[in-house]
């Protein structure tokens, strides 16, 4: 079996999609690149109305057909209010602490133009506030935007074309290390992005078909908790989540090999198919570590709370500092994407997948 990965093809991948800001519900322009990937390698796709991408890697049967999903989009922020300074109230797209935004730099997308600013403290000066820049506390009252224009009060805003609930994308700032190590924000779930791709290159250039139709699904707003809610065909029977494991004290994560979930708050991961995952990781030599995640969900929850009957499984990259400023390596990223074409060629266990529902007969069993 094939399981060699471009890596160079997987950072290009993450490069170019970390350039291209896609905070929630601003994701156009993201969509439409990963659109323009997917026609650049031969593989079919459809997008939903509000941009969500589902590609498919037609197999030697349609069902029970797989679907493998990372999401596009990322955390960001929001204007609030025009304040009276001049600055701007902020908060948050997605669930990320204000401690993160804190000197973080930023583009504003108004109706008509993209502007520049940063994000700081209240009280940012030492040589005003003295010790009170260390003791102000902490939270998104207590950041503001200062944007990178003539604006001393909020006609000046107003002017500029600012206006309440324009879309904040917060820089990334990727440094690509030659140790293998990558820091950027966003890696949550770009990364993610990256791997889906160098897995479909892999199996785009392998003579064996998949078993059944595979669909790689890339969601637009996971970070905000709606994901793979509706974006599943019906005959899909399992989904693989790809995202981030937090690597951190109390946690078995690691920044190398795969980190297989095996449950996160919303309860354990189907059974048969997380540990299915563990054997080919065991058959094809790629690294592997099991944890349980306490305070995560991901696109596989959305697909559940929507009310799919399927068989989920999260698989993760080992990441510090999650939805922050974070760090990942490239082993675990190129691990995965092993584990993905493995998983896209192996055979199916489960054949009565295949039915919505049935009879007791090919029930699975638990020891």
């Amino acid at each position: 079996m094939p399981l060699n990965i471009d890596t160079d093809y997987l950072k290009q991948r993450l490069k170019r999609v970390l350039e291209i800001p896609s905070p929630s519900s601003y994701t156009d322009q993201i969509t439409r690149d990963c659109a323009e990937e997917l026609q650049r390698l031969g593989v079919d796709f459809e997008l939903t109305r509000r941009g969500a991408v589902r590609a498919r890697l037609p197999g030697k049967k349609e069902m029970p057909a797989r679907a493998i999903v990372a999401h596009l989009d990322t955390l960001g922020a929001q204007v609030k209010a025009l304040k009276s300074n001049g600055r701007l109230q902020v908060v948050p797209i997605g669930h990320w602490s204000a401690r993160f935004a804190e000197g973080a730099r930023c583009t504003i997308y108004t109706d008509h133009k993209a502007l520049r600013g940063g994000i700081l403290p209240l009280k940012a000066s030492g040589h005003t506030f003295n010790e009170e820049v260390d003791t102000q506390p902490t939270g998104w009252d207590y950041v503001e935007l200062r944007v990178d224009e003539k604006a001393s009060n909020a006609d000046d805003l107003r002017e500029l074309g600012i206006d309440i609930g324009d879309i904040i994308a917060i820089d990334p700032q990727p440094e690509f290390l030659d140790s293998g190590f990558i820091v950027s924000r966003h890696l949550d779930d770009k990364a993610g992005v990256a791997v889906l791709f160098a897995a479909l290159k892999a199996l785009c250039k392998c003579d064996t078909q998949p078993e059944v139709d595979t669909y790689f699904i890339f969601t637009v707003s996971e970070e905000v908790g709606q994901g793979a809610s509706s974006v599943l065909m019906p005959h899909v029977a399992s989904m693989i989540t790809i995202d981030n494991g937090t690597t951190a004290p109390g946690q078995n994560s690691a920044e190398f090999g795969v980190t297989i979930a095996m449950a996160d708050q919303t309860g354990p991961f189907d059974w048969h198919l997380t540990r299915k995952l563990v054997k080919l990781c065991q058959q094809h030599g790629i690294d592997y570590q099991k944890d349980v995640f306490r305070y995560y969900r991901s696109d596989s929850a959305s697909a559940l709370d929507a009310g799919a009957d399927i068989r989920t499984a999260l698989l993760t990259f080992g990441i510090d500092a999650s939805h922050g400023y974070e760090r990942i390596h490239t082993h675990a990223l190129t691990s995965l994407a092993r584990l993905l074409v493995a998983y896209t060629l192996s055979p199916v266990e489960i054949s009565r997948d295949a039915k919505d529902i049935g009879g007791l007969k090919g029930f699975t069993r638990q020891p």
